[in-house]
């Protein structure tokens, strides 16, 4: 680990660097970035390492299938999100990124992940969180924000693999707060029907809560244009200007039982 742990709550870019060595654990290419794009490219600026894990590659991620072939749309996403985290840190390039299944030729596809995916794909993750030695992990709580199925697992996933190594690094589950949901929840749809998609966070829980602005927030913006099969619809239907503004806010809570 490459920074002790903090219980100062992260309000600003320069409080990022307290964050340590931080380990992204995700369901698809661009859930980094709508989430904690601003915290990555404020911490691999502060030095620190930065892991983005991404358990699937999306190929099922759109509402135009007979254009965007599962094969076809798999690699336009693997190519996407290269180009969005080195737009994250343009010049030095040193956000890592890592797919899972790489290592057994196995990927992992796009709406069918489960609870329990079997000893491999558990193992693999553990394999990257001991190799990592991560400070803080930032990964889906169990209502994966949006109540997705991918998202749920991802998050029983991690759970799993922590319980396999040594180290007990920082778990933050993303949020939202209540002046977001007021402001930009119909921007997605909740996918579930158990009623804590979209639930807020109350301010005073939150380990991280960033309202980016000026340059940070620019380059999150561009860096989500770099994904554009997932992007640019959205930008498009709302504006530039609402678009920017749902993007600025970054919002963690501790996972129950972990140390902040």
């Amino acid at each position: 680990m490459s920074a002790p742990t903090t219980t100062r709550p992260v309000r600003t870019p320069d409080d990022v660097a307290a964050l340590g060595t931080v380990l992204g654990i995700w369901a698809h290419p661009d859930d980094e970035l709508y989430l904690s794009g601003g915290v990555l490219a404020a911490a691999v600026a502060a030095g620190r390492r930065v892991v983005v894990v991404s358990a699937t590659r999306g190929e099922h991620g759109t509402d135009d299938p007979a254009r965007w072939s599962p094969a076809r749309l798999a690699a336009e996403r693997s190519r996407e999100i290269s180009a969005s985290l080195t737009a994250l840190d343009p010049v030095r390039r040193r956000i890592e990124h890592r797919f899972l299944g790489d290592a057994s030729g196995r990927c992992h596809l796009d709406g069918a992940l489960v609870a329990d995916p079997g000893a491999e794909a558990v193992d693999e993750l553990a394999a990257i969180v001991a190799e990592v030695a991560p400070d803080t992990v930032l990964t889906f709580g169990p209502d994966g924000i949006t109540g997705h199925r991918d998202h749920r697992a991802v998050s029983a996933w991690t759970d799993r693999a922590l319980q396999r190594v040594p180290a007990t690094p920082q778990v933050l589950h993303a949020a939202v707060t209540e002046a977001w949901v007021r402001r930009f929840a119909e921007f997605v749809e909740p996918m579930d029907d158990a009623g804590d998609a979209f639930a807020p966070c109350p301010d005073a829980e939150l380990a991280v809560a960033l309202e980016l602005d000026g340059e940070l927030l620019d380059r999150k913006l561009v860096a989500l244009r770099a994904q554009a099969t997932q992007t640019a619809g959205l930008e498009a239907a709302v504006g530039v200007d609402r678009y920017r503004a749902s993007i600025a806010g970054e919002y963690f809570r501790p996972a129950p039982g972990r140390s902040w």
